[in-house]
């Protein structure tokens, strides 16, 4: 799932190279090895940089002829329509630019918390403006946003010129809109015009964490924040992401966090400082639930014949396997990629709140002991843990060996803090099965954006899903 970037951004993702796994002294607990981890990792590391501007995407805009409903919805609900624009204060060069909605007569208009990341997270660098369909344009104020699910609330700093235009009216919850009904996307692609793109309602996205709609239409850059209404004009959702890899698979955050957002920001005095806090308060509410709703799943068979290997359930991740068809220098493998779809824009690059685990089984049969071993070990120390980088703090890790009723295993451990989301934290865990001198597996599970607390809990989680299927025999 990607994002859908503000038009005239530039992608200033980084990929980090390959370092070598930092190990601490071995033979503590768990618990007082994280605690040692923990400590470390929050020692201070500097000033974090200023974040950077989301993607641009690279998906022109739909060229498909309106039916005559498109026509009418567009009519009926231009006047609502706004371009979301982020400046630099000291300039009018935009560094992002979104779409949103009026949501009242008062100037209130809703749009995507990553089109006005920027400001959230740096006021004093940047300003909020509007423009209208029919050019009129103003200053905007941003009163709240929901960072888990990607909304803001935001306000006109003088609501006159934006007097007697109307609301977008939100569809009743009682009323459920059946798979397949035409819906129609609303904004400004690519800052070249107002634009409607119809589509169909796809239901919510399956095996997803966070709920999230799925919109059978084409959505391009800029139009994030725009609204997606049915056929009376009411709103289902509004734009958020897509899919690169994909065909009219598009993704709508629902109506009813809106309605949530509302009720909670209407109130709220203007956002004039950093708001790196809030930010870090709602991440950690969101990745206590995910935490608890993980570790109540139980862990699925990986169908080997020697261990029990951890993979997760699939009610809100997806596992992906590949093998070897063949020896490849002798080494045979299976792997299995599990990870969650959605992930939580925080601002620039920075991605959060999600889990992954993977493992992949070896076959060495085909080496000897020595080369198999050889490559095995080879395979555990090449894992790349992450390093100091303008958000987070470079891997503190510790290493030591663990019993599962007698099958031994080796296992790494490893936090990352948030440089400006304290209390957050990256985990990584990294584990070695040691009994077999022809056979083995290793797993590993990564955690994003979790409190410390949590940290151990998954941790321990992960570690117990190791255990014997059979009891080796004298020949592996």
């Amino acid at each position: 799932m990607r994002r859908l970037a503000p038009a005239n951004d530039r992608d200033s993702r980084r990929f980090l190279g390959r370092a070598t796994v930092r190990v601490l002294a071995a033979g503590l607990t768990l618990t007082l090895a994280l605690a040692t981890v923990v400590a470390r990792a929050a020692a201070p590391q500097g000033p974090a940089a200023a974040a950077s501007t989301p993607p641009t995407a690279a998906v022109a805009a739909p060229e498909a002829a309106l039916s005559g409903a498109g026509q009418r919805i567009y009519e009926r609900t231009r006047a609502r329509l706004l371009q979301v624009r982020t400046l630099l204060k000291t300039q009018d060069s935009q560094s992002s630019v979104g779409s949103g909605f009026l949501v009242d007569d008062a100037g209130l208009l809703v749009t995507n918390y990553h089109v006005v990341s920027q400001y959230a997270l740096q006021p004093s660098r940047h300003r909020l403006v509007y423009a209208t369909v029919d050019g009129q344009q103003g200053a905007l104020q941003l009163l709240a946003f929901d960072v888990v699910h990607d909304l803001a609330l935001l306000k006109a700093a003088d609501p006159a010129p934006l007097a007697g235009r109307g609301a977008v009216v939100l569809r009743p919850a009682s009323e459920p809109l059946p798979r397949g009904a035409r819906i129609f996307s609303l904004g400004n692609p690519l800052d070249v015009g107002f634009a409607v793109a119809e589509g169909s309602y796809n239901g919510p996205v399956e095996r997803s964490f966070l709920e999230t709609l799925f919109f059978g239409g084409s959505l391009s850059a800029g139009m994030s924040g725009g609204p997606a209404l049915d056929e009376q004009g009411r709103l289902i959702g509004v734009n958020v992401a897509a899919r690169r890899d994909g065909e009219q698979v598009s993704f709508l955050v629902p109506a009813d966090h809106v309605r949530a957002l509302l009720e909670r920001g209407r109130g709220a005095a203007p956002i004039t400082t950093p708001s790196w806090p809030e930010v870090t308060r709602q991440l950690l509410a969101h990745e206590a639930k995910l935490t608890d709703r993980f570790i109540a799943l139980p862990w699925r068979s990986a169908g080997h014949p020697r261990y029990a290997i951890p993979v997760p359930q699939e009610q809100f991740m997806r596992c992906w396997g590949r093998g070897s068809p063949q020896a490849v220098r002798g080494l045979q493998f299976e792997r299995s990629d599990c990870a969650m779809d959605s992930r939580i824009f925080v601002g620039g690059a920075l991605l959060t709140g999600h889990l992954t685990v993977r493992h992949e089984a070896y076959d060495g049969s085909r080496l000897g002991a020595l080369r198999f071993a050889e490559r095995y070990t080879s395979s555990f120390r090449n894992e790349f843990m992450g390093r100091d980088d303008r958000h987070r703090t470079a891997p503190r890790c510790v290493e030591r060996n663990v019993d599962r009723d007698g099958l031994p295993l080796k296992a790494v451990v490893c936090l990352r803090a948030y440089k400006k989301l304290e209390g957050l934290y990256d985990l990584s865990v990294l584990v070695a099965t040691l009994d077999g001198s022809q056979v083995g597996a290793q797993g590993r599970f990564d955690a994003r954006g979790v409190s410390f607390a949590s940290a151990q809990r998954l941790a321990a989680h992960y570690l117990d899903g190791y255990a014997w299927i059979a009891p080796p025999n004298a020949s592996r």
